[in-house]
């Protein structure tokens, strides 16, 4: 019997016919906006000549641009004389770098660090710092998978935590009412925390309120902690940048070291040297002596390894040379009390304007806050009008980044919160 003659099956290009299935990410929902890339789309899109942006986290000059420290200008000249490789660096980092910046924080008669003590890595800045530290504690610290953060405290902390393993829980730390710190309520929480918990801690300007314990509430929440055997793990972002100096900024981090406390540390050169694109940090931990140090240490090259092998080169080199060349270190140390001491200029000046102008409400809380960040207390529908009737950009909560502010806008900011608290903007 003769086949029946079929027609050929028509074959689509390989270009075309996949044209219309369903994509492999077509489930994939769209994230929430970033309130602080936000602030800045919407500040860029502003054509006004007045317009502010109150939103970025980083230093801005007396013109409001960007600033590169001469500390810095001069280290990259010093590294470019030497002509150096461009070879992968060990897990742990630059040893210069880890070595000088630990000193920097801990201090150089810090017991720990002279004891060979003290586990240390270079990190990916301090966001890089923390995941590595909720990564390890994730894996090895054996009382408790929750860590408690302040509330507020800065947005990354949540999902760098929760990414690690641990469960993010909070303490109360800001008081909306005085706008000041809720001490009564932090000491409360502390004492209510089962024992050996985490708790992190900010050691200086904590973002985003700009409000400090003082040495001598330190000093309480060390004492609660160590009765409660209360793990403390630091953030320090800002050291020396907060109040111009160094050592004053890390108080808290070494009275609880001189105090016996085990902590873990989450360095950043950011803000104060400048750093923030070239990601230069450090996550160090005190333990019991060099051998123990030496375990941890291996096993924090085991958490890093599959995070992303080894860590940048050029911004460990520029902040080790600045650390270790006495002369740069001055400078550094000038250049820093100079930010520091033009943010505290503008809270003043901010402060005395919204007096004079006779606006409603106390004010005091602008000059006992510190640091970059501040807790306006201004109302959503006050910054919206802001935002819309003034062109000034900052986040819904009301914090500002003092480092936005200078001589020529601070009158005319300070003018338009005064309209906006009175309703008359």
């Amino acid at each position: 019997m003769q086949a029946i003659a079929r027609p050929l099956a028509r074959v689509a290009p390989k270009h075309v016919r996949y044209t219309g299935s369903l994509s492999a990410w077509s489930a994939v929902p769209a994230g929430p906006p970033d309130p602080i890339l936000g602030v800045t789309e919407a500040f860029k899109a502003d054509k006004d000549p007045r317009k502010i942006n109150l939103g970025v986290g980083a230093y801005r000059d007396e013109n409001g641009k960007p600033y590169v420290l001469n500390a810095v200008k001069k280290a990259e000249e010093i590294l470019a004389q030497q002509n150096p490789d461009k070879e992968y660096l060990p897990i742990t980092g630059l040893p210069e770098f880890t070595q000088a910046a630990a000193k920097l924080a801990y201090g150089a008669d810090s017991a720990p660090l002279l004891s060979n003590s003290v586990a240390a890595t270079q990190s990916i800045s301090g966001t890089g710092a923390l995941r590595i530290g909720g990564s390890f504690l994730g894996r090895f610290y054996p009382h408790s998978k929750a860590i408690y953060i302040p509330t507020p405290s800065w947005g990354n902390h949540t999902p760098i935590f929760r990414d690690s393993g641990l469960e993010v829980k909070n303490y109360r730390y800001f008081d909306k009412k005085t706008v000041g710190l809720d001490f009564k309520g932090l000491k409360e929480d502390l004492k209510n925390m089962p024992e050996k918990s985490i708790v992190l801690l900010h050691a200086c300007a904590h973002n985003p309120t700009g409000v400090d314990p003082t040495p001598e509430q330190w000093k309480e929440i060390s004492d609660i902690m160590k009765e409660k055997s209360l793990f403390p793990f630091f953030d320090m972002a800002y050291q020396g940048f907060a109040s111009g100096s160094t050592s004053h900024d890390a108080f808290a981090v070494r009275h609880f070291v001189t105090e016996g406390h085990q902590i873990a540390l989450a360095q950043s050169f950011a803000k104060n040297m400048g750093l923030y694109g070239e990601r230069v940090g450090l996550f160090s931990l005190v333990t019991a002596d060099p051998e123990e140090r030496a375990r941890v240490d291996s096993q924090l090259k085991i958490v890093i390894r599959p995070m992303y092998s080894n860590p940048p080169l050029h911004g460990a080199r520029i902040a080790a040379t600045i650390l270790r060349n006495q002369d740069l270190y001055s400078l550094w140390e000038s250049e820093v009390k100079h930010m520091a001491g033009r943010i505290i200029d503008m809270r003043h000046r901010l402060h005395d304007n919204l007096v004079n102008l006779k606006t409603p409400g106390d004010w005091q809380h602008i000059t006992r806050q510190i640091g970059m960040f501040s807790f306006t207390g201004l109302t959503q529908p006050q910054t919206k009008a802001l935002a819309e009737k003034a062109h000034i950009y900052m986040t819904a909560d009301g914090r500002i980044s003092m480092a936005g502010l200078n001589s020529g806008n601070i009158d005319y900011f300070s003018e338009s919160v005064s309209k906006a608290v009175k309703g008359e903007l």
